[in-house]
């Protein structure tokens, strides 16, 4: 009983100065908190008991030292309420204050009022209600073992639930031993990166457009990056077989990113064919296949050769990035190698996440969610298309009716113009030129709309703002 108070109330620490005496320095430590804003407005404190027994000093000299910060206006003290910081109009910081960065100055007053910047989907509409459910669910059944370290392949319940799913939704050949879950799909490139370099691959093949976050990843890995040529058909995969030191490829097959076509069968055969005939690999980035509107998804390219492709897929598009769920299906002779990788980085991804995942797949609560979204995203891209249709007939879509973003061709020489325009009346979007490789020629110019992005009630005015900068005929 004697260390009944170790279990109670809140840690707080401060500095005292023994030779102010313990109540007078009691009182000072509590002032500095408070001025230098490390103790907030409204914070609670510990009980005087608690803060006694914590500081080693009777629990009278606490007592009193509350009861004089109380007078002076330092604290505030209610019946059922407890000790807790002052509300006080100014405060004076101790360190000087971090400048803000880079995402909070673009999100400060005077900035963009509304966001088309692909690559993210409609944050709202994340499923709170389902993901508790499936998360109490998770947490009251799982394993002890489960909240340890445990394999750098992850939770095998999510692993198992990811081969289902991904066989039945994306005609993706897996099992859970050739599945390995990760922190996002940088996370799993980053490994890939690494066991590509161990194995003295020197290059790995890149799209004319993609994201230079990828690219840059791959070459700290050590890779040269080559980019493949690309045309009305798309990524050109013959130009592969010219490559000699490539001993990879990394493509968007299901919808170019950020150009939006779908690869023809035959370029999708070429890949593989290289694959097999080299020993190459195709690391397919499979980041938004589940959203296709005219037609049945395109399956996934593995499914032609599941020992010759690397299948990489993301919860960031259908849930949420915050999640940080990724997973990559991997060729039998690969899967121990990037699992060896991981654990010498990152041991293990969120236990919890990926048990809750593994519910909210099993449950069916994914495939409903995927479908509402699907509906959304097709309705805000067809009322893209209809705008268009009345306010510019001169412009179209290009690209397949797929995924979170559409691409606006521009006439030649106008994509900085239009960006300007853009920025000044408040729009963020990006030109087609934000994507292209620094080795591909200047063939294209656009804007790459993302219409996943804005909530509900954000998306007219984001829409309307659009219309207003596109070039007129």
């Amino acid at each position: 009983m004697a260390n009944e108070w170790a279990t109670f109330g809140a840690d707080l620490h401060l500095d005292l100065r023994d030779a102010a005496g313990l109540r007078t320095g009691l009182m000072d430590a509590l002032r500095e908190a408070v001025r230098t804003g490390r103790l907030a407005p409204g914070t609670r404190l510990p009980s005087s008991r608690q803060l006694a027994a914590d500081l080693g000093i009777a629990r009278n000299t606490v007592a009193d030292a509350y009861a004089d910060l109380v007078a002076e206006g330092w604290l505030t003290a209610r019946q059922g309420s407890g000790t807790r910081v002052a509300q006080r109009a100014e405060l004076r910081r101790g360190p000087a204050a971090v400048p803000p960065s880079g995402a909070q100055r673009r999100r400060a007053p005077g900035g963009p009022r509304h966001d088309l910047k692909p690559g993210a989907p409609d944050l709202a509409s994340f499923p709170r209600a389902d993901w508790l459910r499936a998360a109490r669910q998770a947490v009251t059944a799982a394993p002890n073992e489960a909240f340890g370290y445990g394999d750098p392949r992850g939770r095998i319940e999510l692993r198992t639930a990811l081969a289902g799913y991904l066989a039945r939704a994306r005609g993706v050949y897996a099992s859970p031993e050739r599945i390995v879950v990760c922190s996002g799909f940088a996370h799993g490139l980053m490994l890939i990166g690494k066991v590509l370099r161990a194995r003295r691959v020197r290059e790995v093949a890149v799209e004319s457009y993609g994201l230079d976050v990828h690219w840059d990843l791959l070459a700290a890995a050590g890779l040269r990056l080559p980019a493949l040529g690309c045309d009305e058909r798309g990524t050109r995969t013959e130009e592969l077989a010219a490559l000699k030191g490539a001993g990879a490829v990394l493509m968007t097959p299901a919808h170019q990113f950020p150009l939006g076509g779908a690869l023809p069968p035959d370029r999708r055969a070429a890949a593989v064919d290289w694959a097999r005939t080299t020993g190459g690999l195709v690391l397919e980035d499979d980041y938004d296949g589940e959203f296709r509107y005219d037609r049945q998804q395109v399956g996934a390219l593995q499914g032609l050769d599941p020992d010759r492709v690397v299948y990489l897929g993301t919860a960031s598009k259908s849930l949420a990035p915050a999640l940080r769920l990724a997973w990559m299906v991997l060729p039998q002779a690969l899967a121990d190698e990037v699992a060896a990788a991981k654990g010498q980085v990152d041991w293990y991804c969120g236990a919890l996440d990926q048990l809750t995942f593994a519910d909210f797949l099993e449950s069916g609560a994914y495939d409903r969610h995927v479908r509402a979204m699907r509906l959304r995203y097709r309705r805000r891209r067809d009322q893209l298309v209809a705008a268009l249709a009345e306010r510019a007939p001169g412009m179209e879509v290009s690209g397949i009716a797929a995924g979170l973003h559409a691409v606006l061709p521009l006439p030649p020489g106008t994509e900085r113009e239009v960006l300007r325009s853009a920025a000044w009346h408040g729009l963020s979007v990006l030109g087609i030129e934000e994507f292209r490789h620094p080795s591909a020629p200047r063939t294209r110019e656009g804007l790459v709309v993302g219409y996943g992005t804005p909530t509900d009630s954000a998306w007219p005015g984001a829409l309307e703002a659009l219309l207003r900068v596109l070039p007129e005929e």
